[in-house]
């Protein structure tokens, strides 16, 4: 395996490494848009607030879609070295100007050649499941409400096959990149119990993944867990390459990024909470 690159800040500048966490129901995602309120822009403006005028904008692990959250989303961003608030109480004085869907939970000054996008391994997510005969108004916007029981034994024995390095094309949205991708865990997890059924967590993790790709493999493990698609036939799914075969994506609600992991210099792993 090749040596990943080595990326610095610019000339004047230094590059700080945040944690983050946000609630996306009322967000556009990560990444920039201009007619809609996303995290990095809120991200943004919250630095130049501080006194970072002429700070680049922040870079993130992973690029969430409309609605979807994070527990621990790492992110870099650049500012001048004059700079004046420290790394110590950078995050309070962030969170001070951040609206409460989004928060800082850690600043410090990032290791050598860390470059929160391109230095990451591995990236996590969660997506949960409602099982129960009625809505929980505790959960809403956090999992999708699915009224009956879920076979979670052959939602597993679905998910198997699927683990490891597979052309994906059947569970990605319009995407015009390659879609060969390593799929290093996909499993379903029990979660906290609720009054007459159980809260699931479908965990997946790789280094990348396609559009759409983590709510196109939820949507299919479901219909398997309904009993609407017979696990055995999954491998035929992923084998065809059309999207049409393989189950609709789930809401951008119920998922979660719950973490990513970097190898050394930048050796931090972070985790979900929970």
């Amino acid at each position: 395996m090749l040596p990943r690159p080595s990326y610095a800040p610019p000339p004047g500048f230094v590059r700080l490494r945040l944690l983050l966490a946000w609630d996306g129901k009322d967000l556009a995602g990560w990444q920039s848009q201009p007619h809609a309120p996303s995290v990095q822009d809120t991200l943004h403006v919250a630095f130049t607030t501080l006194g970072g005028e002429g700070v680049f904008r922040p870079v993130a692990a992973g690029r969430t879609d409309a609605g979807v959250h994070a527990e621990a989303m790492p992110a870099h961003i650049d500012v001048p070295q004059a700079f004046r608030v420290p790394p110590t109480k950078l995050a309070r004085a962030l969170n001070g100007q951040l609206p409460p869907a989004v928060a800082v939970l850690e600043a410090e000054q990032a290791p050598p050649g860390f470059h929160a996008r391109f230095s990451c391994t591995e990236r996590r997510y969660s997506y949960r499941l409602l099982a129960a005969p009625q809505r929980h108004p505790l959960w809403a916007g956090r999992a999708l409400h699915v009224p009956g029981p879920l076979d979670v034994d052959a939602m597993n024995a679905a998910a198997l096959p699927l683990i490891g390095t597979h052309d994906f094309a059947a569970f990605a949205t319009q995407e015009d990149r390659q879609t060969v991708r390593e799929l290093r865990a996909l499993s379903v997890r029990p979660g906290p119990q609720v009054h007459g059924g159980q809260v699931w967590e479908v965990q997946v993790a790789g280094e990348s993944f396609l559009r759409h790709m983590v709510r196109g493999l939820v949507g299919t493990l479901l219909l398997v867990g309904q009993g609407k698609l017979r696990g055995e036939d999954v491998p035929a799914i992923l084998a065809g390459r059309e999207r049409a075969r393989a189950g609709a994506n789930v809401p951008a609600q119920g998922l979660t990024f719950t973490g990513a992991s970097y190898d050394a210099p930048a050796s931090t792993t972070y985790r979900s909470s929970r």
